[in-house]
């Protein structure tokens, strides 16, 4: 079948900000499914039985089936429970979401709404990355626009549910974009994670059930409501549904983000980016955002895009943010900027975090500048040891990943820099390859 985008449906970026308003959402379909849920008297059990069907799955990072996470919202709680959109789209790398609400903020709004009608929750945030402040001004508006026509707020569409929805600007810190830390940001608390359980099911916003989902999970579910979960689910392959959205920078002709049906070959995906500039070749990719292990060129020539291929040659598809890196680039430097990132992001509430992250950004630090000892690579490794799986949330894990992949897949890189005290790249190939052209939006 012939794929048509479904969350970037009738936008074009060079004229986008044209298109984003209410009136023109509706004229693309705009919130019909919320008009036929209502219509039709679906039930919100019936909602969630598609969402699960279509086998989406969170596209903030974790892939977690998005239907089974809905169904964990207690139905007889009697209190206040709350929905919160995970905008906080802080990983390097990575740049779809924003898109999403600069062009397309309608089809969020409508998707929160969907689910909050599912879960039986009458409170939301959209909590935005701080360092995007026209986007939440954006969401504002479109806001308003929907409050207006009666698309969220009191009875809405004249029904007996009710949903109000408000945006929360963050300030950059991406350690924001972990769920609890989040919440405690909303609450006007210093942004760190909680202890995992309580989980945000029972014990979330202001300790109430919460269920919290990404910017591009909610924009999937008016089509999938309007076309059904298994329609959805033929857009991708099996345990994969849909489209997805992969933000694209590098070493590339054309970044940018493209939406591709779930279990697209990297190849094809790689091709539709205009492939590698300058006639350069491929050296290695990280196929989910900057937390995610870097897979050498032979083994992600032979992936598909999805949760389960990219698992299984040893990454993550994590957010979509698929840095492509060609034969100019040493991976020790990239490494080490890489290591300075959580270094500078971490929160400091764990020790092995706190003090591991220090330890692996200043022993690639020295390693780059011709100071490295023999025995660093081991002492890489075992610092990660004593950081993942002992940390409250997965920054620790997210800091650690990279290291190890890296010395896997390129140890001897590293070995030369330590051994000769310079790269095995030439100084001048390396300038070229650092003229990575950026596309003007990110």
């Amino acid at each position: 079948m012939s794929f048509q985008p479904i969350l970037t449906a009738g936008l074009d970026p060079a004229t986008g900000d044209a298109t984003w308003h209410l009136d023109d959402y509706v004229k693309r379909g705009g919130y019909a499914a919320l008009k036929k849920i209502f219509a039709e008297n679906i039930t919100p059990e019936a909602v969630i039985a598609e969402v699960k069907k279509s086998s989406l799955r969170g596209r903030g990072g974790a892939g977690f089936p998005s239907g089974l996470k809905w169904s964990f919202m207690p139905k007889a709680y009697a209190g206040a429970k709350y929905l919160c959109c995970n905008s906080d789209e802080g990983e390097p790398g990575t740049f779809k979401d924003r898109d999403l609400l600069r062009y397309n903020p309608h089809q969020v709004i409508e998707g929160m709404a969907i689910a909050a009608y599912a879960m039986g929750t009458e409170r939301g945030y959209n909590y935005i990355h701080g360092e995007v402040w026209e986007l939440y001004d954006r969401f504002e508006q479109a806001l308003a626009e929907a409050r207006a026509a009666g698309y969220i707020g009191q009875n809405i569409l004249g029904s007996n549910f009710s949903f109000e929805l408000f945006a929360h600007h963050g300030y950059g810190a991406y350690i924001c974009g972990e769920e609890t830390a989040l919440l405690d940001s909303i609450e006007g608390k210093k942004g760190q994670p909680r202890y995992k359980p309580p989980f945000p099911a029972s014990f979330g916003l202001y300790g109430k059930p919460t269920t919290i989902n990404n910017t591009e999970t909610f924009a999937a579910v008016p089509w999938i409501i309007n076309n059904g979960g298994d329609k959805y689910l033929e857009l991708g392959k099996p345990n994969n549904g849909g489209s997805k959205l992969f933000s694209v920078s590098g070493h590339v002709v054309r970044p940018g983000n493209y939406e591709v049906p779930m279990g697209l070959p990297f190849a094809e995906l790689l091709k539709m980016a205009g492939g590698i500039r300058g006639g350069r070749r491929l050296k290695a990719c990280i196929p989910g955002g900057s937390s995610a292990p870097v897979l050498p060129a032979e083994i992600v020539m032979e992936c598909t895009m999805d949760y389960d291929s990219i698992a299984k040659a040893g990454s993550m598809l994590g957010s979509g943010a698929v840095i492509v890196m060609d034969e100019s680039t040493c991976m020790v430097r990239a490494l080490e900027r890489l290591s300075y990132f959580y270094f500078e992001e971490s929160c400091g509430q764990c020790t092995p975090c706190r003090e591991g992250t220090g330890w692996l950004y200043r022993v690639v630090h020295r390693i780059e500048h011709g100071q490295g000892r023999p025995d660093d690579l081991d002492l890489l490794n075992s610092v990660t040891d004593n950081i993942m799986g002992r940390t409250i949330c997965a920054l620790g894990d997210a800091a650690s990943l990279p290291v190890r992949s890296f010395i896997k897949h390129f140890a001897a890189e590293f070995e030369y820099h330590i051994e000769h005290k310079k790269c095995l790249v030439p100084p001048e190939v390396q300038k070229e390859g650092s003229k990575i052209y950026v596309r003007p939006s990110c």
